[in-house]
C-alpha cells in the first residue's frame, strides 16, 4: 500500500499537494527533496508530513524519486520555515524559495548510475516512465550509493564574470552597453555568464568578451576556493594569547553554567564599547564546540563578519567553521549549505542574518552581536527579524541565546529589566584604555558647503595627524552629493519612479536613486528644462573624502569605507587590513565603521553631521541616533593612548547630547522609555505596519478611498488602533503610490486577522499590493 505525503513546491505556485509514495521508492523522510510531477512538468518539492486519508475525488500522482538520503533540511529548520510562513501569512513554498539556494530547488538535474544494466545518466522523466521492476532494482543501487544526483555539465562548467577594478572605468561615455554590464556586476556582485545573458539579453556575450579582452572583467570558472566551503583565515594562531579580565571571567562563568544546563536560556550581554565582548564570544563558542554542539555568531555587517572571522579563526584551528553572508557567490553559498547539512560534527558559523537559515546539526549556542542593529530585520522579499529566528531555534534546540550590545534595543533592555531573561553587565574597558572624552561642536553658523568642519575640529584633526595617530571621520550618507540642483529652473533632479532626489556619485559619473537603483550618466541636461547649469548640493562620504584631503597635508593617506567602496570583497578586506596596519591615517565612512571594529591606533573620531536621522518621522529616531553615535565614539582610545570624539551639530541644545557625551545608556533609556509608555509605542504595544501601494499609471483613488474606510472600520471592530491608511513619508517609490497603515495592538493574532481580511477584501488584486511588517524598523 502506498504512503501518502504532503509535498510543498518551492517555486510558483508554491502550493502543497498530496502525492503517493509507492513501494518502488527508497525510504522517504520529512524535509527531504523529491522530484514530483506537476502538470506536464517535473518540479522539486519538499516533503512536509505523511497523510492518512487521500483527498476525495482526486487521482493522486506518485513521487518520482528522492534527491538525497539524508534530508537537506533538518526537522528544526523545517519547523522554523513553517513558523515564518504562518507568522507572515506567506505560503511555505515562498519561504523555502527565499532560504534554500537556487540550485537545490532546480529540477534541471540528472542521476549518475554506476551499474551495467542502466545508462550512465538518467533524467527525472526517465525515472517516471520506468517500469516497476527496473525501479525496484534502482532502489538497491541507490541504497548502495551507486546512484547520485548531479548537476548538468553546462552548470558545473558555468563561467563566472567579475570585476577587476572599481569605477571609474576607462570606457567611452557612449559605450552604454559596456557600462550597463559593468554597473550591473558592480551592484550585484559576480554572476554566471549565462545568468547575465538571461537577465540582460543575448547581446551580453559580445560585450563581456570585449570587456574581458580590455582587462576590465575576469571571466572563468569559479575559483577553487568558491567550491571549497571553508573560508581561509588570515591570522596565525600564534598571535593570540588572551588573559580574561575579572568581569570577563564572571561573564564566562555565567555563560558556561547556562551551556551546561542543556535548557533554553537567553542572556543580554550589556558591555560598554571596548569591554571585551568579542573575547567572551570566542571563549563561549569554544566551550560550546568542546561539548559537541554547534555555535552560530551573527554580526550586522559583512565588514564586521570578515573582521570577526580573522579574529576568531585562530582559536579554532581544527574545528569545522564557515563564514556565510548574502553577498557570497551562489556557488559558495550552495557549497556551505550542503556541507553544513551533511556534517555530523559540531560546526562554527560566523555570518550575517541569513546564516541562521543554514541547517546546522545539534546547535548549542546562538550569539547576536550588536543586537540593536536594524540590519537584523529583513523587510523585502521575506520579512523576518533575525533575533526572533535565533530565539525560535534556541527554544526548539534547548540552546543558549546571547544578545550582545553596548547600546541594546530598548525593548530588549526593558524585557531584561522585567525579568524575561538575565543581564550580564561589563562596565569597564579592557586594560588601561578609558572611554573617550566627547565634545559637542556647534556648526550652525557654517554656511560654506565646502567647509565640512568647524575650525576647532579641523585643528584637532591636524594635530592628530602630526602626531602620527589615526582618525575616523563618519558621515552617514554615501555618494558625492545627495542632490543635484538646476539653477535654470530651480528644481532638483528627481527619480521619475520614486520622486526623490537622485544622488551624484562622482567616481562612477552617475546619478543614482538609492531606493530603486535607477541611474543616469552625469553630466546630463536637466530633465525638467533642458538646462545645463547643475549644482551639486550637500555632501556624502565621497565628497567628504575630497574635502579632508584638501584640509590635511598632501602626504596624508586617506581611505573610504562605505557601500560603494567595498562592493568587491577583496576591496573590503584590503581597506580593513590597510587601516589596521597603519598604512593610512584617516578612515572616512558611513555607519559601516561605527561598530565592532578594533583599531588601537585611533585616538580621534569625528562625526561630521551628528543631526542626521535625528528628526526622521520614526519613533525610534532618537534611539538610533544615540546608538550610532555611542558606537562610533567607542572606536576612539582603544589602545594605550586616550581617545577623543568630536560630534558636530547644528542644534547643540538638544538634550540627547548629554547622554551621548557620557555614553550614559541607562539615563537615555529611562528618558526614552517614559516617552514610549506615554504614547503607547513598543514595548508597551505590538506595532505593525501594513503597506498598501498601486502603480502610478493606475487611477486607484475611487477604489482606495472606500477600501481605506473599510480598513479603519474593521480595525475598530477588532479592538485595534489603526493610524491610517495615509500617504507614506516616501509617498512614491519604484513607480508605485504608497500608503501606510500603522496598527497598535496587544495581540499579534488580531493584527494578522485584520491583514487577512484586507487581503480577502482587496478591491483590485492585480494593482493593489498589500504587505504586512510586524514590528517594523523602517517607517518610511
Amino acid at each position: 500500500m502506498s504512503i501518502l505525503w504532503q509535498a510543498c513546491l518551492a517555486s510558483p505556485p508554491y502550493s502543497i499537494y498530496t502525492y503517493s509514495a509507492p513501494a518502488d521508492l527508497p525510504e522517504l523522510q520529512e524535509g527531504q527533496r523529491v522530484l514530483v510531477p506537476l502538470g506536464k512538468s517535473i518540479r522539486v518539492a519538499f516533503l512536509i508530513e505523511t497523510q492518512l486519508e487521500p483527498p476525495q475525488n482526486v487521482e493522486l500522482k506518485s513521487i518520482i524519486w528522492p534527491l538525497e538520503k539524508k534530508p537537506l533540511l533538518n526537522v528544526t529548520h523545517f519547523q522554523l520555515y513553517r513558523n515564518i510562513a504562518s507568522r507572515q501569512l506567506q505560503p511555505l513554498g515562498k519561504v523555502l524559495e527565499n532560504v534554500v539556494p537556487k540550485r537545490f530547488r532546480s529540477a534541471k538535474l540528472s542521476f549518475k548510475i554506476a551499474d551495467k544494466d542502466f545508462p550512465t545518466r538518467l533524467k527525472g522523466v526517465d525515472l517516471a516512465r520506468m517500469p516497476v521492476n527496473s525501479r525496484m532494482q534502482l532502489v538497491h543501487i541507490y541504497n548502495e550509493d551507486r546512484m547520485n544526483v548531479c548537476l548538468p555539465t553546462a552548470i558545473e562548467k558555468e563561467e563566472y564574470v567579475s570585476l577587476t577594478s572599481d569605477p571609474p572605468w576607462p570606457v567611452r561615455p557612449n559605450a552604454a552597453r559596456q557600462l550597463q554590464v559593468l554597473e550591473y556586476i558592480y551592484e550585484n556582485g559576480p554572476r554566471e555568464k549565462g545568468f547575465l545573458k538571461r537577465v540582460m539579453g543575448d547581446w551580453t556575450t559580445g560585450i563581456i568578451n570585449k570587456l574581458h579582452s580590455d582587462l576590465l572583467l575576469r571571466v572563468g570558472p569559479p575559483p577553487a576556493e568558491e567550491r571549497d566551503p571553508a573560508e581561509k583565515c588570515m591570522v596565525s594562531s600564534d598571535d593570540w594569547d588572551f588573559v580574561p579580565t575579572k568581569q570577563q571571567e564572571s561573564a564566562l562563568l555565567e555563560i558556561e553554567t547556562a551551556l551546561d544546563s542543556n535548557n533554553m536560556e537567553v542572556k543580554l550581554l550589556h558591555g560598554i564599547t571596548g569591554s571585551g565582548k568579542t573575547l567572551v564570544y570566542m571563549t563561549a563558542a569554544r566551550k560550546c564546540l568542546e561539548r559537541g554542539c554547534s555555535a552560530v555568531i551573527l554580526v550586522p555587517e559583512i565588514a564586521l563578519a570578515y573582521s570577526l572571522w580573522n579574529s576568531i579563526c585562530p582559536l579554532f584551528p581544527d574545528s569545522e567553521k564557515y563564514l556565510y553572508h548574502g553577498y557570497q557567490t551562489p556557488v559558495r553559498k550552495e557549497a556551505i549549505f550542503r556541507a553544513v547539512s551533511g556534517s555530523n560534527n559540531p560546526v562554527l558559523i560566523i555570518g550575517t542574518r541569513s546564516a541562521l537559515f543554514l541547517p546546522i546539526q545539534n546547535p548549542g549556542l546562538f550569539i547576536v552581536d550588536e543586537e540593536h542593529d536594524e540590519s537584523y530585520k529583513q523587510e523585502e522579499r521575506l520579512p523576518y527579524q533575525a533575533k526572533e529566528v535565533a530565539y525560535f531555534l534556541a527554544q526548539k534546540t534547548n540552546s543558549l541565546l546571547i544578545l550582545g550590545s553596548a547600546t541594546p534595543d530598548l525593548k530588549t533592555f526593558y524585557a531584561a529589566q522585567q525579568g524575561a531573561f538575565s543581564m550580564i553587565s561589563m562596565e569597564n574597558r579592557v586594560g588601561k584604555s578609558m572611554l573617550p572624552e566627547v565634545r559637542i561642536v556647534d556648526t550652525s553658523k557654517i554656511k560654506n558647503p565646502e567647509q565640512p568642519f568647524a575650525f576647532e575640529t579641523e585643528d584637532r584633526l591636524k594635530e592628530v595627524i602630526e602626531r602620527g595617530e589615526q582618525a575616523i571621520i563618519m558621515l552617514n550618507r554615501r555618494g558625492f552629493s545627495p542632490l543635484i540642483y538646476c539653477t535654470d529652473c530651480e528644481e532638483p533632479i528627481k527619480c521619475p519612479h520614486c520622486n526623490v532626489s537622485m544622488t551624484y556619485h562622482k567616481g562612477r559619473e552617475r546619478l543614482i536613486c538609492h531606493y530603486c537603483g535607477n541611474a543616469h550618466s552625469f553630466p546630463l541636461p536637466c530633465p525638467m528644462c533642458g538646462g545645463s547649469h547643475l549644482l551639486p548640493l550637500g555632501g556624502g562620504t565621497e565628497r567628504l573624502e575630497e574635502q579632508v584631503a584638501k584640509a590635511l597635508p598632501a602626504e596624508t593617506k586617506i581611505l573610504r569605507m562605505d557601500r560603494d567602496s567595498t562592493r568587491r570583497q577583496e576591496k573590503l578586506e584590503e581597506i580593513l587590513k590597510s587601516f589596521a596596519r597603519g598604512d593610512a591615517q584617516v578612515l572616512v565612512g558611513t555607519q559601516m565603521l561605527s561598530k565592532g571594529h578594533n583599531f588601537p591606533g585611533v585616538t580621534l573620531v569625528v562625526v561630521s553631521e551628528g543631526d542626521l536621522g535625528l528628526n526622521l518621522p520614526d519613533y525610534r529616531s532618537a534611539e538610533r541616533t544615540f546608538q550610532l553615535l555611542v558606537q562610533v565614539s567607542g572606536r576612539a582610545g582603544r589602545g594605550d593612548k586616550p581617545g577623543e570624539v568630536i560630534i558636530q551639530t547644528r542644534n547643540p541644545e538638544n538634550p540627547i547630547w548629554s547622554s551621548v557625551s557620557s555614553a550614559d545608556y541607562k539615563t537615555f533609556f529611562e528618558h526614552e522609555i517614559e516617552k514610549r509608555r506615554k504614547f503607547k509605542y513598543p514595548p508597551f504595544t505590538k506595532l505593525a505596519l501594513i503597506r498598501i501601494s498601486y502603480p502610478l499609471s493606475w487611477d486607484g483613488d475611487e477604489l482606495c478611498t472606500p477600501f481605506f474606510k473599510q480598513i479603519r472600520e474593521s480595525a475598530m471592530k477588532m479592538g485595534l488602533m489603526a493610524l491610517g491608511p495615509v500617504p507614506a513619508p516616501l509617498s512614491q517609490l519604484r513607480g508605485r503610490r504608497r500608503f501606510n497603515c500603522l496598527i497598535k495592538s496587544g495581540d499579534w493574532v488580531k493584527t494578522r486577522n485584520l491583514y487577512a481580511e484586507m487581503m480577502r477584501s482587496n478591491p483590485h488584486t492585480k494593482n493593489i499590493r498589500i504587505t504586512l511588517d510586524l514590528d517594523p524598523v523602517n517607517m518610511l
